[in-house]
């Protein structure tokens, strides 16, 4: 036998537009996921600083939140539109 014969055929791009949709579901998860924890470091680091503790290390990981996020956007914008 050959492969040909082995395989069902499919089309080059037969599951290349549910794939970038997917994609696109899987980067807007995370978005959110990231988003949560931003405002949750938010709202830590405002309690920190208004109780008069060090805030320093949760003010920095709020900002690498914030630019995690901001990365994720970013290429995000990059796949193609939903349909």
């Amino acid at each position: 036998m050959t492969e040909d014969v082995a395989r069902p055929h499919r089309s080059k791009g037969a599951g290349n537009g549910r794939r970038m949709q997917r994609s696109g579901e899987d980067f807007d998860i995370i978005i959110g996921f990231l988003g949560f924890w931003a405002v949750v470091l938010l709202a830590v680091t405002v309690w920190m600083e208004v109780t008069g503790q060090p805030a320093l290390w949760w003010a920095l990981g709020l900002l690498v939140t914030l630019l995690a996020v901001y990365g994720m956007v970013r290429l995000r914008r990059r796949l193609p539109a939903r349909r």
